[in-house]
């Protein structure tokens, strides 16, 4: 079995956004030479998400307003007992909790075995700093 391990550094400048890694992955796998195996992408922030969905702005700019309706951006320590801690981003936690940490894509032939419409994101609750995302690719 064949393993191969990456990782991928964004620096979102926007507090919260959200950014297509498909391409990256694809590399990633193309580079391990699997093509029959996984791989798995997950956030390794806690304050940052890896999730599958469709490439649509309108969708982007839905999950970024329920998102702030769910777990909204209050740096005070009133709403989260976490910003108690001299943190401003209890509500990052939150939206990360929703949307996920990871995602497993199957590898089908060396390729991605998607869905129709499905891309891989990178999700920021927290950003303007680096975070890491790890790639790691399992097979034959």
């Amino acid at each position: 079995m064949k393993s191969y391990r990456e990782t991928l550094t964004f620096n979102i400048p926007k507090r919260m956004d959200f950014v297509n890694i498909t391409p990256e992955v694809v590399a990633a796998v193309e580079q391990s030479g699997v093509s029959e195996g996984l791989v798995l992408v997950n956030a390794m922030h806690i304050t940052a998400s890896v999730f599958i969905n469709d490439d649509e702005p309108g969708l982007h700019e839905d999950y970024k307003r329920w998102l702030e309706q769910l777990a909204p951006f209050d740096p005070s320590p009133e709403r989260y007992h976490h910003n108690r801690t001299g943190e401003d981003n209890g509500d990052a936690h939150h939206k990360r909790q929703v949307m996920g940490r990871e995602v497993v894509v199957a590898i089908t032939e060396g390729r991605l075995d998607f869905g129709p419409w499905e891309q891989i994101f990178y999700g920021e609750f927290d950003g303007r700093r680096p975070k890491r995302v790890l790639v790691k690719v399992i097979g034959e």
